[in-house]
C-alpha cells in the first residue's frame, strides 16, 4: 500500500495517515506515586487520542496529519509548535475563538491506576469541528484514515465524523477506534449507538473489552470480534489487557500476548499501538507480526512517562521485540 498515484502540480501528495478527533495539553505529575493535592511539579505535553496515533505514525517515518481544533491562546500555539517537531502536518488543526484549549491532567500509581481529570466541559473546540470546514479530497486520499468514539460525542463534531466517514466510503483503510470514555457521554447506551452508526462506515475497529461490549452488546474477545464483523468490519482488535490482544480479519484469528515491562505511565500505550497499527497495515505485514509490533510499541509507551513525547521509532520497538524473543530483559 506505499504505491500512490503522483500528486498533480497543485495537489500535496496523498497522506499514509490522517487522523480526526482529540487534542490537548497533557499535564503530568513529575513525582510519580503522589496525589495530585500533593504533587509539586509536573511537566507539559502534546496529548489526546487521535493526536497521538499521528504522532506515533509520524514516528516510523509516515506522513502523517490531524485533524483537530485548539483554543485561539498560547496553549494552542504549544500544541502546533509540538506536532511540527513531531513531523506531523498541522495544515488541518485551526483555533476557536473564546475557547481555552484543553488540559488534561492524571496522577501516576504504577502500574495500573493513573486517573485522569478533563479539563475540556461543557464541551472543547475540538468538538467544534465542522462538516462543512472538511477536507474531504484529502480524507479520501489518505491510505489511512482515524477516528475515534470520543468524536461521535458531542455536536458539531459527530455530524463532522460521520460525513468523513461516508464521503471516503470504506476506501482504503478506514479506522474507528471506539476509545469509550465514559465522562464524554450522557450514558452508555447512547455511545452504543453512536458509535454502532460509524462502524458501518469502517474497515478496522480497534477497541478494549469494555469499547467493545459498549460498540456491540459482548466483552467476551471473540464474540465481540464476530460482533464488529457482522457490523461490516473487516478487521477487528480486541484489546485484553494481561491477556493480550486478539486479532480477527474474517480469514484468520490471532492472539498474541503482551510484552512484559515496568509500567510508568499506562496512559498511551493504546495509541502508540494505533500508530503501530496503521504502520503495519500499510506495510502490508502479517497479522501476526503486526500485533506483535503493536504490543511492543504499547509497552514501550508504557515503560515512560509521556505520551507524544514517548513514542517510539521502529529500531526501538524491534530491539524490544528481539529481546522479547530471547528472555532478555526489556
Amino acid at each position: 500500500m506505499d504505491d500512490e498515484a503522483p500528486a498533480g502540480p497543485d495537489q500535496p501528495a496523498a497522506l499514509d495517515v490522517l487522523t480526526m478527533g482529540r487534542i490537548g495539553v497533557d499535564v503530568y505529575p513529575l513525582q510519580v506515586g503522589r496525589s495530585l493535592r500533593e504533587v509539586e511539579t509536573f511537566g507539559k505535553y502534546l496529548g489526546g487520542s487521535a493526536t497521538n496515533v499521528a504522532v506515533a505514525a509520524a514516528r516510523y517515518g509516515r506522513r502523517s496529519a490531524v485533524i483537530t481544533r485548539t483554543g485561539a491562546d498560547p496553549f494552542g500555539e504549544f500544541l502546533r509548535d509540538a506536532l511540527r517537531r513531531f513531523g506531523v502536518d498541522d495544515r488541518y488543526v485551526t483555533a476557536v475563538e473564546g475557547m481555552p484549549t484543553p488540559v488534561t491532567f492524571c496522577e501516576i500509581f504504577p502500574p495500573d491506576d493513573f486517573p485522569l481529570y478533563f479539563y475540556r466541559f461543557p464541551t472543547a473546540p475540538d468538538l467544534q469541528i465542522r462538516a462543512e470546514e472538511l477536507d474531504l479530497d484529502a480524507i479520501r486520499r489518505a491510505a489511512v484514515f482515524w477516528v475515534t468514539g470520543t468524536g461521535l460525542s458531542q455536536e458539531p463534531s459527530r455530524s463532522a465524523t460521520l460525513a468523513a466517514l461516508r464521503a471516503r466510503g470504506r476506501a482504503g483503510i478506514t479506522v474507528l477506534d471506539l476509545d469509550y470514555r465514559p465522562m464524554f457521554w450522557a450514558s452508555r447506551e447512547l455511545a452504543g449507538r453512536r458509535i454502532a452508526e460509524a462502524l458501518q462506515y469502517v474497515s478496522v475497529a480497534v477497541g478494549n473489552l469494555e469499547e467493545c461490549e459498549t460498540a456491540v452488546g459482548v466483552r467476551e474477545p471473540r464474540a465481540a470480534a464476530a460482533a464488529l464483523h457482522d457490523h461490516g468490519v473487516d478487521l477487528a482488535v480486541v484489546k485484553q489487557g494481561p491477556a493480550g490482544v486478539l486479532a480477527s480479519d474474517r480469514s484468520r484469528e490471532v492472539e498474541v500476548p503482551p510484552v512484559p515491562v515496568d509500567v510508568v505511565n499506562g496512559l498511551g500505550a493504546g495509541d502508540a499501538f494505533g500508530g503501530a497499527l496503521c504502520h503495519g497495515l500499510l506495510a502490508g505485514w502479517d497479522l501476526q507480526h503486526t500485533m506483535r509490533f503493536c504490543n511492543a510499541a504499547g509497552a514501550l509507551v508504557a515503560s515512560r512517562l509521556a505520551c507524544a513525547d514517548a513514542m517510539p521509532d521502529a529500531a526501538e520497538v524491534e530491539q524490544i521485540l528481539g529481546a522479547a524473543a530471547s528472555d532478555r530483559p526489556v
